[in-house]
């Protein structure tokens, strides 16, 4: 690695105009997979491949397997049967190409917004100048930068996962694997987090598998939509006119809201 201030801004410079042209996003499958704890599987015989570049929502009752199927690719857990890969290679294990933005905000709370957000850079060995830099960059993306010295505790829960939500894609991941981020977040932050998080992902290429319990959230980010429910992935829809605010009473629209309602019993 280059040791001069130059060196560092002109690669971190190329690396960012390469994040916003190239398709970065990864491809992650699943074969006739059992997820699950040993002696407790939650949900079998699971086929799914999600596309790079893809935004997959996934949506089903308390209990079903949401949370079990995001840990298994984000390789916390392994298949109990079947495979689980990345661009054809099985999962082993945790890696850097795939971030996890959890519900509540894991932020560390003694390190400033700034600091949270410089952590996956440290962990790859950039140089502090770049790091900062980068992180300040994220922070005024998600509409932080004047809160960067801030500490967690001092900030209000939108954006502490404003924060998160940073801090997870500082680190250029392939694939970001979201666990109901924004079930906290009343209605109008909600909204705004969706839109906010449509609009940070433009241009990186990232593949998202995002778990809601909320159907709306659901058909507004996803391509299409996965539907868990009996220990099974039970469909796998696509959405029309996705990220599309005004397209909430389309005629497609409202007949597959209907449709994921009736498969959850709703």
């Amino acid at each position: 690695m280059s040791t001069s201030s130059e060196a560092v801004t002109g690669n971190s410079a190329s690396t960012e105009a390469s994040v916003r042209t190239t398709a970065r996003g990864t491809r992650l499958t699943l074969r006739a997979a059992t997820l699950g704890r040993p002696g407790a599987p939650a949900v079998t015989g699971v086929d799914l491949d999600v596309a790079p570049g893809e935004i997959l929502t996934v949506v089903g009752p308390s209990g079903c397997g949401k949370s079990t199927l995001l840990r298994t690719l984000a390789g916390l857990l392994a298949p109990l049967d079947g495979e689980a890969d990345q661009d054809g290679r099985p999962l082993t294990g945790p890696s850097a190409d795939r971030a996890l933005v959890f519900q509540e905000d894991a932020l560390l709370p003694w390190r400033t917004l700034r600091a949270n957000v410089e952590l996956p850079l440290a962990i790859q060995g950039s140089a502090r100048t770049d790091r900062r830099r980068q992180a300040e960059s994220w922070l005024a993306r998600v509409g932080l930068g004047e809160q960067s010295r801030q500490l967690p505790h001092r900030v209000s829960g939108g954006q502490r996962q404003r924060a998160q939500l940073a801090r997870a894609l500082a680190g250029r991941p392939r694939a970001v694997l979201m666990d109901e981020p924004f079930g906290a977040l009343d209605a109008q932050t909600r909204a705004g987090m969706q839109d906010l998080l449509v609009e940070v992902l433009h241009g990186t290429g990232a593949t998202v598998v995002f778990v809601t319990h909320d159907v709306d959230e659901a058909l507004f980010l996803g391509d299409r939509v996965a539907l868990l429910g009996n220990g099974r992935l039970t469909a796998v829809r696509e959405v029309p006119r996705p990220r599309d605010r005004t397209a909430r009473d389309d005629p497609a629209r409202l007949a597959l809201r209907r449709d994921v309602l009736s498969s959850l019993g709703s």
